[in-house]
């Protein structure tokens, strides 16, 4: 069958109207008035075309941007469609081919793997994961797709040649628009670094950075755990500042800097994990001043927030001393590792050259897709709508578990839980998972020698439904009412 004929096919049956009516005299106003989300109304057209036989085995849809077009809709609907559809078995997509109505002979066992697992997963049952942050799909891995669907299409030469720094560039204006609702101080896109996913660029920043033998990194006392992993592995001594309700406490900063001879601090004031703690711009003046007098680089974590940041970032407050670290992996997909470090600008030849010895930078495919995705209007209204999700879930724990001290926000996905008298962290933690929820205890976040609170992180889970999940919110609700002294043996 003809692309064209299929572009008429679609229209027909999406508009109810007959397939022999010409393409010009559609009424788009019908597809406005029409029920039901888009993207679902045209994986129906498809599906009954196939059913009735309109579409045959082997027929060759036309490509997403072509379709969007003619519907005059967005890539990202029809993507998602086309994605319900193959996953389903009953469209399949061939790389440098294009999207092909599917054999069901063939994908008959596929299909039935796919279900067999999604019925048997831990997560689709009453075992839930609240280690960390799982984020719901709203139409992002349809423009993943998508964006993979295009590398195919490349010259070959792009796959046969080492990465450069000139071919980045593309990736690193992407992200510069990713970054703008920052406030980051004077930003060029040479100050920036791809990097494998957030982790990644805090080990190159603190490569860039640290001196001698056994330099030392200050953490916040409960803290990321990755920050002192990177530390380590650089033979680093890491040392813990207290905090209070605003994050770090700047006396005890200048404190401990003047008596370690510290180099780097690591922190996280937009979004503090595990607790959640928001630094206001006041404190973050007091601890850039002291990071200054000391001459400590300070390293920001801003991997975990949701939305628009709410003060000015370490690198404007320091602009010879702030390096800035995140990623997509909370707010699109953490699959791709798609991060990146920004270094202040007097020292950005240091952090490129760090790159460049060490693995000569991001594989060109990645840097592409990452130039793909976040240069997309779609990518921004999809990232909303992820967090338009999570918002669900929060809220859903906060009416369950609002009565005991809970830290949460509608921009952080995840929650910080003060446990009652009565319950410690791990034990806590075991009954939880004793009956199906898998938790975070504090001490996970504390350093060896340091003192951890009797307190929990819960990670919003949007791959379970939300029953599953408000089901696992009650589990825990009933574990708080009825801490160990009080539970009949």
């Amino acid at each position: 069958m003809r692309i064209m004929s299929v572009y008429k096919l679609i229209q027909s049956i999406l508009y109810g109207v007959q397939q022999n009516i010409v393409m010009d005299t559609i009424q788009i106003a019908d597809v406005e008035t029409a029920s039901g989300p888009k993207y679902r109304r045209v994986a129906t057209a498809i599906r009954r075309a196939i059913d009735a036989g309109q579409l045959a085995v082997g027929d060759k849809l036309p490509p997403v941007r072509d379709l969007a077009w003619t519907l005059r809709m967005t890539p990202g609907t029809v993507a998602r469609a086309y994605t319900i559809l193959t996953d389903e078995g009953i469209l399949t997509a061939e790389v440098g081919r294009g999207t092909f109505v599917a054999d069901p002979e063939r994908t008959r066992d596929r299909v039935r793997d796919i279900k067999w697992r999604q019925h048997n997963t831990p997560e689709t049952t009453d075992q839930v994961s609240l280690f960390s942050t799982k984020l719901p799909d709203m139409g992002q891995v349809a423009l993943i797709h998508e964006a993979f669907q295009k590398l195919a299409d490349r010259p070959p030469v792009d796959l046969l040649s080492y990465p450069s720094r000139p071919a980045f560039e593309p990736a690193r204006r992407a992200i510069l628009r990713w970054v703008s609702d920052t406030a980051l101080g004077p930003l060029e896109h040479e100050d920036l670094v791809l990097s494998h996913g957030g982790q990644s660029g805090i080990s190159l920043v603190m490569q860039a950075v640290l001196r001698g033998r056994r330099p030392v990194v200050l953490l916040e006392e409960l803290s990321y755990p990755g920050f002192r992993r990177a530390a380590q592995l650089l033979r680093a001594e890491v040392v813990g500042v207290p905090m209070d309700d605003q994050g770090l406490i700047p006396e005890a900063l200048d404190e401990l800097a003047r008596k370690h001879d510290a180099q780097v601090l690591c922190t996280s004031p937009e979004m503090h994990n595990p607790t959640g703690v928001f630094t206001p711009e006041s404190r973050r003046k007091e601890i850039a001043a002291v990071a200054r007098r000391r001459g400590v680089q300070i390293l920001e974590d801003d991997c975990y927030r949701m939305g628009p940041s709410q003060g000015l970032s370490y690198r404007a407050l320091w602009p010879e001393g702030g390096w800035y670290v995140s990623s997509i992996s909370k707010t699109i997909t953490p699959a791709l590792r798609i991060g990146f470090a920004i270094a202040p600008q007097p020292q950005r030849a240091a952090l490129r050259r760090t790159v460049e010895h060490g693995f000569f930078g991001l594989a060109q495919p990645l840097a592409d897709i990452t130039a793909d995705l976040l240069t997309r209007d779609e990518t921004y209204a999809i990232m909303d709508k992820v967090c338009d999700e999570l918002t669900r879930y929060i809220h859903v724990a906060v009416n369950v578990l609002g009565g005991y001290e809970l830290r949460w926000r509608t921009t952080m996905p995840f929650l910080w839980l003060s446990l009652p008298r009565g319950w410690r962290a791990g034990a806590f933690c075991r009954a939880a998972e004793a009956q199906g929820v898998q938790i975070r205890a504090a001490d996970e976040f504390a350093l060896r020698d340091g003192r951890a609170p009797h307190a929990v992180r819960i990670g919003v889970n949007a791959h379970v439904t939300l029953a599953s999940f408000e089901a696992a919110m009650r589990r825990l609700r009933t574990l708080l009412d009825n801490p160990p002294e009080r539970i009949a043996v």
